[in-house]
Order: C-alpha cells, then sequence, then structure tokens
C-alpha cells in the first residue's frame, strides 16, 4: 500500500502496519488513505487479533505533513486525518503502538489512540504543533480523558517534547523496552493470542465506548475551529510558512 507496509503473523493472527516512509515517516495524505485501506483490510480478516503500528527504520513518526498544513491543502488534509481515526475506531480491533525514536504531532496522536503504546527508553514524545501556529485536535479531543486536563493542557501550549519515561508516569505508554520487539511479542503470546477474536474485538468496542463516543461527537467541532477559525489567523498561516522557509516565523498575534 504504498507508504504503508503490511506484514502477517502468528498465522494471521497479528498484523503489523509499518509507516513506511523514512526517516520521518510523515503522515501526508497518501499516508493516511494507506493507514485506512490496511486498517479495513485487518477489519476482514476474522483471525486478526492486534495490529501493531510502528515506523520503519528509526523513527516512529515526525507527525502529519506540514505542506498540507497550509490553508488549502488543509481542507482536505484534516478531515482526512479524522477519517483515520473514525476508521481505527470502526474496526473494533486491539491496537499496539511500537515506538522507537520520534513520536510527534499526528504520530503522538496515532499511538495515543491506541490501547496500548509500547515505547524504547530512547523514544520522545510531543506535541509541537502550537510551534507553528496551529494545535493539535485529535489530542485535544483525546489527552484530557488519557492523561487529565492539566497535562493535556502542558502538552499542547507548550510543545515540548517529553521522554519516554516520562509519558509512562503521565499513563501514555504502557512499556519501556529496550528490547522492543521481543516485549510486543512475549505481550501477544501472553495476553492475545489465547483469547478469541471476537471476543477481543467486542471488548475493544466496549472498553472504549466512553472515549469513542466523546471522539465521534465532538471531532466535527474541533474540525471547524481548526478550519474556519485556526486557519484564517495571520500567524497560524505565517508560522507554517515560517517552518517550510526554515526561518523563524513573525508573529503577528491575531
Amino acid at each position: 500500500m504504498g507508504t504503508v507496509t503490511v506484514r502477517h503473523e502468528h498465522g494471521g493472527q497479528l498484523a503489523r502496519l509499518i509507516l513506511d516512509a523514512p526517516k520521518a515517516n510523515i503522515l501526508d495524505s497518501e499516508m493516511l488513505r494507506a493507514l485506512i485501506g490496511a486498517l479495513e483490510d485487518a477489519e476482514s480478516a476474522p483471525a486478526v487479533k492486534l495490529v501493531v503500528l510502528e515506523g520503519a527504520a528509526k523513527h516512529f513518526s515526525f507527525g502529519a505533513s506540514v505542506e498540507e498544513h497550509r490553508a488549502a491543502p488543509s481542507r482536505k488534509m484534516i478531515p482526512l486525518f479524522g477519517r483515520l481515526f473514525r476508521t481505527l475506531i470502526e474496526t473494533r480491533l486491539p491496537l499496539l503502538a511500537a515506538v522507537r525514536g520520534q513520536c510527534l504531532g499526528g504520530g503522538m496522536e496515532l499511538a495515543c489512540f491506541c490501547h496500548w503504546v509500547f515505547a524504547e527508553p530512547e523514544a520522545r514524545f510531543g506535541q509541537p504543533e502550537i510551534h507553528l501556529g496551529v494545535f493539535p485536535p485529535v489530542a485535544a479531543l483525546v489527552l484530557p480523558l488519557l492523561v487529565g486536563q492539566a497535562a493535556a493542557d502542558d502538552l499542547c501550549l507548550t510543545g515540548r517534547t517529553i521522554t519516554a519515561e516520562q509519558a509512562r508516569e503521565l499513563g501514555l505508554v504502557h512499556t519501556l523496552s529496550a528490547d522492543l520487539e521481543s516485549a510486543v511479542q512475549d505481550f501477544f503470546h501472553a495476553h492475545i493470542e489465547p483469547r478469541s477474536a471476537a471476543a477481543l474485538r467486542l471488548t475493544a468496542r466496549a472498553s472504549r465506548y466512553l472515549f469513542n463516543t466523546a471522539f465521534c461527537q465532538n471531532w466535527a467541532e474541533l474540525e471547524r475551529i481548526y478550519l474556519d477559525e485556526l486557519m484564517e489567523t495571520a500567524d497560524a498561516n505565517e508560522g507554517i510558512a515560517a517552518f517550510l522557509e526554515k526561518r523563524q516565523p513573525n508573529w503577528l498575534h491575531r
């Protein structure tokens, strides 16, 4: 599927979806569509019990495409980004993010939407969108549910990067391991492989009912704020332009 490599393991019980556009594994429209297609294929295979999301090479993902955050392209990209997360919900599949290196912006939003995040100790997490004069719409919705409002505010408003250990302390990371692949395989064999695929899917749906409902009920409004208010500000457009031109932004504060 182009920028996403799909591998099936353990007789098709584990579907591995690899963001395959190193080094940054940017979540551009091509990759978003490929992820949506791969998830839909996994959902249609009754044997799949777990989907593992990971990045090729050294990093999980540097985030969504900054090029596509510009005013005109964002009109297509942001709805497509929302569609990816609705697909994650609709497939009902248990999801595990295996994080190495940088996990930033839309990459962090994708990882944190999973039921489990496994990370190497050197991994780093962050929502740096504020540096570009924009905000992370998915994180704005789900981080308060995952880590509480104060921690979500801090991550979104400062744009700071945190260590994997700090992410674990917040509850974002389930397991830290220097041997990430062995940790994922051990977890699969102990907790996923012995279970019914049907029961896992229904339990994934039930355990996330409030979380998923909150996202589905509120995404349209966050999308509207992003496209109709944020992208009408001078600073959002300046921040994105400055990043692409590799210069410091000249904020107008409007």
